[in-house]
């Protein structure tokens, strides 16, 4: 895996700009694994593109990531800091590629085309019941997929339990009133948001010394990130 390049950043971006979050994370996904046929991403297991995501941003960013957010009793917010090479330690890959049975129902593990098809939908519950149904394989004789419902929670666990890094949740207790709870941490929507950042940093790089210089946008993106910074540096002062 390489990291992201300046031109890939700005890539990345164009085509990704006005695209579902979904979407997105797909098309960080075809950089992160570029082994991988680009068709087959979507019907990738969730931890499976976690973990690649997690590693093409310690690749492009370093291992550091800075995260706020409030906390849902007192509203304090909290300034915290992870570290991706902690996270890739201690969050394993899919344990299991196959189904998972349970009560003569199987499942496969959820996938980000799975998550598409319920990305519509507004109630938690409901696209969590949704999600089970989509994952649902194949039932026995003997089963009864009525109770798919009553099961979710069940179900739920035993597909954490086969693919750990789907849902990368994080453990958090607030300095201010003490409150414990969890909060999942999106990499792919994280890894985005600072893409994003980026591109636009480079785009305004690319306007100032092209209309200082009169340089083509490759050949300002060719330029070492000190050597930009002592140009730009110049033409600010």
């Amino acid at each position: 895996m390489q990291p992201l390049s300046r031109h890939s950043v700005l890539a990345v971006w164009e085509q990704g700009r006005h695209r579902h979050p979904i979407d997105r994370a797909l098309l960080l996904s075809a950089h992160a694994q570029p082994e991988r046929a680009t068709e087959t991403l979507a019907d990738q297991p969730l931890g499976q593109r976690n973990l690649a995501l997690l590693r093409l941003r310690q690749q492009t960013y370093g291992s550091e990531l800075a995260a706020y957010l409030d906390c849902p009793s007192c509203g304090e917010r909290l300034e915290f800091n992870l570290n991706s090479a902690d996270l890739l330690a201690e969050t394993t890959a899919p344990r299991n590629r196959d189904a998972i049975t349970i009560d003569g129902l199987s499942f496969r593990l959820p996938t980000s085309r799975d998550l598409a098809q319920i990305a519509t939908s507004i109630e938690e519950k409901a696209a969590a019941d949704e999600l089970l149904a989509e994952c649902l394989i194949s039932a026995d004789e003997a089963s009864d997929t009525s109770t798919l419902t009553a099961m979710a929670e069940r179900v739920a666990e035993a597909l954490e339990d086969a693919d750990p890094a789907a849902d990368l949740a994080l453990d958090f207790v607030c300095d201010n009133c003490a409150h414990r709870w969890e909060e999942s941490l999106d990499i792919a929507v994280y890894l985005w948001e600072e893409v994003a950042a980026h591109a636009q940093r480079l785009l305004d790089d690319v306007h100032v010394l092209a209309s200082a210089y009169g340089w083509t946008e490759d050949e300002v993106l060719r330029l070492s990130d000190i050597r930009r910074m002592h140009y730009l540096k110049r033409v600010l002062m």
